[in-house]
């Protein structure tokens, strides 16, 4: 009779842990996934694991909203986090601050590891300061890789790979990989058309943060060091002056949306403002396919026009 009872409160705990439905509300098996926490250093890895696990599994981006991933400082609580977890997906070489702390080395997985030979390589650039993160320069190995989405399907797939030591279904996480890459290749097409009609001219750059994008899709940029929220002085304007007169650029993309009064004075000058959100932040509405598709759309849009 104990064995009897003893059986039937196992056969009753299983059936109350078996797996949620996914993100998609279609049925999951209950050994599809193991437990898993993956903690990422910015949005576009949290996407792709997010994408990839569809719900099975915990991610985590502790960076606050208002802050830039690859500068940002973490506390030590939230290091014993990264510390803990099951996996942690890294962006590649001197990316955020992740060197600088002691991280075991079984749970770390360098995504960028199949496309070292792309990396653009930069010299130091002068040091500024923007938002929370403080001062810092933007130099040594340009980091928004995903930018070329080339490169980003790349990622993923490195992003799937590293998943399989917490998904059992190889089947389930290849069909959700194929997917992904899907996706990509047609922002990757949309951005290569909107560079061919722009047809090598002059484009400018709010930051220079866009390196991979005026790579893989032939934009010919200058980058400048300016910030959506802050009006430049009057020394900016005139440098921005003796770079028009020899690179005379209609359109300029930006982070985020200027205040009225810079997109008002560049109006003057014959520049459009572009958004186009670099997502190395997780952004306030939508995900990373629903923003790359908006970011494509605005440039899209502003390159037909001219």
């Amino acid at each position: 009779m104990l064995r009897q009872l003893t059986a039937l409160l196992l056969l009753t705990l299983s059936v109350g842990c078996s797996q949620p439905p996914d993100q998609q509300g279609d049925a999951q098996p209950a050994a599809a996934l193991q437990e898993g926490i993956v903690y990422t250093v910015n949005y576009p890895l949290a996407f792709f694991a997010e994408y990839l696990g569809q719900g099975g599994l915990r991610v985590e981006l502790p960076v606050p909203a208002e802050e830039d991933p690859a500068y940002w400082q973490p506390q030590p609580e939230i290091v014993l986090g990264y510390q803990q977890a099951d996996l942690i997906l890294l962006n590649g070489p001197g990316y955020a601050w992740v060197n600088r702390v002691s991280l075991p080395a079984n749970t770390q997985v360098d995504t960028s590891t199949a496309y070292t030979g792309h990396f653009i390589e930069l010299d130091t650039g002068p040091v500024h300061s923007h938002g929370p993160e403080g001062d810092h320069s933007h130099g040594e190995i340009a980091f928004t890789t995903w930018l070329d989405m080339s490169l980003a399907s790349l990622q993923a797939a490195a992003v799937a790979q590293a998943l399989q030591k917490l998904m059992v279904d190889p089947q389930e996480l290849e069909q959700r990989l194929a997917a992904l890459q899907s996706e990509l290749s047609s922002i990757d097409a949309a951005l290569i058309e909107a560079g061919q009609i722009l047809d090598n001219a002059p484009v400018l750059f709010s930051h220079p943060v866009y390196q991979y994008l005026s790579d893989r899709y032939g934009l010919n940029g200058q980058a400048l060091h300016w910030e959506p929220e802050i009006y430049p002085d009057e020394a900016d304007w005139n440098a921005l002056d003796k770079i028009l007169s020899e690179h005379p650029a209609t359109i300029m993309l930006w982070e985020d949306q200027p205040i009225p009064e810079i997109e008002s004075e560049l109006r003057k000058r014959g520049i459009v403002v572009v958004v186009f959100k670099p997502l190395g932040r997780r952004p306030d509405s939508g995900d990373f396919l629903a923003v790359m598709e908006t970011n494509v759309q605005l440039l899209s849009a502003a390159v037909t026009a001219m």
